[in-house]
């Protein structure tokens, strides 16, 4: 496998995606398409300047033809698909680009690597298509789909695609599903980077009812490397689950961060609840430990340190996103002065 191409690959875990398969595997050579939208930055790929190995094609996942130019036969060895809309809080307020993104976006992408024969393909989902859990039991890759939010839904739909692509045309389709992730180039608008920036400015850090809404939490370089073992390992057709094993609520989560950075519990507001908050997600990542050797590796505390001194290391990083057009569903929801 020598050329991959990346869809989103200027968010989150795409960004750190990139920069790891580049370190990984030195002859490798990636294609990174990115619409730019508010959660996409070319800044989280900067330190890729100049190396030959790293292009970058401004387009939408949306658009056939942008999409036709660059799936040439035999140029292309996998696809990895991040590119989504991916806040819930957003899918709260409006689903609509939520559907034309992550589910129309997806069925675009599908028809043009078959189209062009694409051998391999990778479809990055997430553990919210499960829906919710209560205080017992795991999400398994045989849990029924139950999503409760539109963005969760929009996942689904996708997901349902690939698998439908899979048994319909034998189209060698992967799909994963992560747990929460955190770590470096994080969206700001998401909790454990919003919370640090509040926190360090001694802002209200709003906590959505009593705080209890428990997740599982994954380094975000620990999911990359899931990815990619599914992406050179996994069965087509198949759904591989990666987690963190670290259940925290989210009230214990704002007490570790605040202790990281030396604030006081008294910056904590309770808000009112998330519309359909779900209360607990937690995998079962057994299926990829068998099939694909693969555990996480870093334990919570020592990721949550990494990730709290990267934001103090790039406080210019956050504040050129704070600095634009941005608002979070927070901000808009409860102000923030």
């Amino acid at each position: 496998m020598r050329h991959i191409l990346v869809t989103g690959g200027c968010g989150f875990i795409g960004s750190n995606f990139i920069r790891h398969e580049l370190a990984t595997y030195p002859e490798l050579s990636i294609l990174n398409i990115d619409k730019l939208t508010y959660a996409g930055n070319p800044k989280n790929l900067a330190d890729l300047a100049g190396d030959s190995r790293y292009a970058f094609a401004h387009g939408d996942i949306c658009d056939r033809k942008f999409l036709t130019s660059l799936l040439q036969p035999g140029g292309i060895d996998a696809v990895v698909h991040f590119a989504a809309e991916s806040h819930v809080d957003r899918s709260i307020l409006d689903s609509g680009p939520f559907v034309q993104t992550n589910i129309v976006g997806t069925q675009v992408l599908l028809d043009c690597c078959r189209l062009h024969g694409v051998p391999r393909y990778v479809q990055v989902s997430t553990d919210e298509v499960y829906g919710s859990l209560g205080d017992d039991g795991m999400f398994t890759e045989e849990t029924p789909l139950a999503p409760n939010s539109p963005y969760s839904a929009s996942k689904t739909a996708a997901d349902l695609l690939v698998r439908a692509y899979f048994h319909t045309f034998g189209f060698p389709a992967v799909t994963t599903r992560c747990s929460n992730n955190y770590g470096p180039y994080q969206f700001p608008e998401k909790l454990i980077p919003l919370f640090i920036s509040n926190a360090l400015q001694n802002q209200p850090l709003p906590v959505y009812g009593t705080g209890l809404n428990v997740r599982d939490w994954i380094y975000v370089l620990d999911h990359c490397r899931g990815i990619d073992a599914a992406l050179r390992r996994g069965r087509a057709g198949e759904v591989y689950n990666f987690g963190g094993n670290c259940e925290l609520t989210n009230l214990d989560l704002t007490y570790a961060l605040l202790e990281a950075l030396d604030k006081p519990r008294s910056l904590i507001k309770y808000v009112a609840d998330r519309p359909g908050h779900d209360h607990r997600y937690a995998i079962d990542a057994t299926k990829a430990k068998r099939e694909l050797e693969w555990e996480p590796k870093v334990l919570f505390r020592q990721g949550l340190k990494q990730t709290v001194d990267w934001y103090l290391a790039n406080q210019s990083w956050v504040g050129s996103i704070r600095s634009g057009e941005y608002r979070s569903y927070y901000e808009q929801q409860y102000g923030r002065k």
